[in-house]
C-alpha cells in the first residue's frame, strides 16, 4: 500500500514537471531584431564616402598621440579621473542585476527553525472541548519553491538585465572616449595658449622700443603728442593681452587638474609648433558607427532591454506554473523534534492565470511599449547626432587646413606691412595711424594662425571621438 502511494506520488510530481518543461517551448516572448534605419548612409554629408569599413577608431590612442607629456596624461586619467571611477561603479551595480537575472531560471528554497505557541480560547469551537487550550510546537522547516518559464518571462527578463549590463559597459567606454578627448583637447589649448603668449611677450618688447623710438620722433617735431599715446596705448593694450593669456592658462591648467584627478597644479608640456597627428583620417563606413562608437552602442541596448521588458510584460497575462515544496521535522515537544516520526512533507503544482487585477497589468504593458518606442527614438537620435559629429569634425579639419595656408600668407604680409610702415614713418613718408593698425593686424593674424593650428588639431581628436576611438 505504501509503495502504490510513494508511486503515485512520483509519478504525479514527474508528470506537473514534464509538463512545466514541455511547455517552456510554447514562448510568447518575440526575439529583438535590429530595426532598420535607411538614413545611416547619407550620416557624412561628403561626397567622398568611404568604401570600406577601415576606421582611425581602431587605432589605439597610444599610437595617435605621439606626445611623450599627453600620452602620459592620458593614462593618468584613465586610472584617475573621478567620472571613470563612478562608470566603474555604476558598472559593478550593472553586473549585480545581470548575475540576478541569470539565477532567475533557479528555484528559491530557504530553511530555518520556528517556535509556535498557541492559546485557544476555552470559548471557542475546539477550546471548549480541551482540557488544556495552551500548546508549544517546535519545527524545522525548508521551503522550495520554482516557476517554469512558460511564456519566456525568465528568459526574457534575463535578456533585460544582460542589456542593462552592456548598455552600463558601453557607458564606461564613452566616459573613456570622452575623457580622451577632453586631456587631449585641453593639451593642446594649453600649447596654444603658451604659443600666443610667447607671441604677446614678444610683442610688448617690441611696442616697448616703438614706445622710446615715437618719443624721439615727437622731439624731433616729426609726430605729435597724440601719436606718443596712441603708441602707448597700444603696448599697454599688450600688456593687458597678456595678463587675459596668463589667467587663461591658470584656469586651463586647472580644468586639466580636473580631468586627471588631482589637486589643481601647473604641468609640463611641449610646444604646440611640434604636435602632428600622424594617421590617416579613415571614415569607416557609416554603420560601422554602430559597432565603434559606445553611445550608439549603449542607446542600442537600451533599447534592447526596454524591448525585453515588452515581452515580460506581455508575458504576464498568461497563466503561471509554480511548484512550491515544503518538509522538515514537526513536533510538539523538542526533544523529539529530530525523531523520524516527526518528518513532514508537502508538495504543491499549480496553474494562475490573472482576472482581474487593478489594471496593473495592462498598464505595465502600455508603459513598455512606450518606453520601448522612447528608447527607439533615442537610439536614432544618437546615431544621428553622431554622424553629425563626425561630419562637423571632418568639414572643420578639412577647413582649418585650408585656412592655414591663407593665415600664412596672411601674416608674412602684415609683418611687411608693419616693417615697412616702421621705416617711412622715420623717414616722414608714412603717418603713425599706418603703423598702428598694421602692428595690430599683425598680431592678431599671427594670434589666429595659433588658432587655425590648434583646430587643425581639435578636429582630428573630435573626429577621433565622433568615431568611437580610444575606448579599445
Amino acid at each position: 500500500m505504501k509503495s502504490t502511494i510513494k508511486y503515485k506520488f512520483i509519478s504525479k510530481t514527474a508528470l506537473i514537471v514534464v509538463v512545466a518543461f514541455t511547455l517552456q517551448s510554447c514562448f510568447v516572448a518575440k526575439d529583438y531584431d535590429r530595426p532598420e534605419l535607411p538614413q545611416t548612409e547619407a550620416l557624412y554629408r561628403t561626397d567622398n564616402l568611404p568604401t570600406d569599413s577601415i576606421s582611425m577608431a581602431n587605432v589605439s590612442w597610444k599610437n595617435l598621440f605621439t606626445d611623450n607629456y599627453l600620452e602620459q596624461y592620458i593614462q593618468e586619467g584613465l586610472q584617475n579621473n573621478l567620472d571613470i571611477r563612478i562608470a566603474i561603479q555604476q558598472l559593478a551595480a550593472a553586473e549585480a542585476y545581470a548575475k540576478q537575472g541569470k539565477a532567475g531560471y533557479f528555484p528559491t528554497l530557504s530553511i530555518g527553525p520556528n517556535y509556535t505557541h498557541q492559546e485557544l480560547s476555552k470559548n471557542s469551537q475546539f477550546g471548549s472541548f480541551l482540557s488544556n487550550t495552551s500548546t508549544d510546537q517546535y519545527d524545522i522547516t525548508a521551503n522550495l519553491s520554482w516557476e517554469a518559464d512558460i511564456w519566456g518571462k525568465i528568459r526574457s527578463n534575463k535578456r533585460a538585465t544582460q542589456a542593462a549590463y552592456m548598455q552600463s559597459v558601453a557607458g564606461h567606454q564613452a566616459v573613456k572616449t570622452q575623457l580622451i578627448s577632453s586631456i587631449a583637447n585641453t593639451y593642446y589649448n594649453l600649447l596654444a595658449l603658451d604659443a600666443q603668449l610667447a607671441i604677446t611677450k614678444e610683442t610688448i618688447k617690441t611696442r616697448e622700443s616703438s614706445v622710446e623710438t615715437i618719443k624721439a620722433l615727437k622731439d624731433a617735431g616729426n609726430v605729435t603728442q597724440v601719436a606718443v599715446d596712441q603708441n602707448i596705448a597700444q603696448y599697454n593694450s599688450a600688456k593687458a593681452l597678456k595678463v587675459d593669456l596668463e589667467a587663461a592658462i591658470f584656469r586651463t591648467e586647472n580644468t586639466l587638474s580636473i580631468l586627471l584627478g588631482k589637486a589643481p597644479q601647473s604641468f609640463k608640456r611641449s610646444s604646440l609648433d611640434i604636435q602632428k597627428i600622424e594617421t590617416d583620417l579613415a571614415l569607416g563606413v557609416p554603420a560601422t558607427l554602430l559597432s565603434n562608437r559606445p553611445d550608439v552602442m549603449a542607446a542600442e541596448y537600451g533599447l534592447i532591454n526596454s524591448f525585453e521588458l515588452t515581452n515580460v510584460a506581455r508575458s504576464s497575462f498568461y497563466p503561471s506554473l509554480t511548484l512550491t515544496a515544503s518538509g522538515g521535522y514537526q513536533s510538539l515537544e523538542l526533544d523529539k523534534l529530530l525523531d523520524a516520526n516527526s518528518l513532514f512533507a508537502n508538495i504543491v503544482g499549480g496553474l494562475t492565470q490573472p482576472i482581474f487585477n487593478q489594471r496593473k497589468l495592462k498598464t505595465q504593458k502600455e508603459v513598455a511599449l512606450a518606453q520601448q518606442e522612447q528608447s527607439l527614438l533615442q537610439f536614432k537620435k544618437t546615431l544621428l547626432t553622431a554622424g553629425s559629429e563626425v561630419s562637423n569634425a571632418l568639414y572643420t579639419y578639412n577647413a582649418e587646413t585650408e585656412k592655414y595656408e591663407y593665415r600664412l600668407k596672411q601674416v608674412e604680409a602684415l609683418r611687411r606691412a608693419e616693417q615697412n610702415s616702421e621705416e617711412l614713418l622715420k623717414n616722414g613718408y608714412a603717418n603713425y595711424l599706418d603703423l598702428l593698425t598694421a602692428r595690430e593686424s599683425a598680431l592678431n593674424a599671427e594670434l589666429n594662425i595659433i588658432d587655425s593650428k590648434l583646430q587643425q588639431l581639435t578636429s582630428i581628436v573630435n573626429l577621433y571621438e565622433a568615431l568611437g576611438g580610444g575606448w579599445k
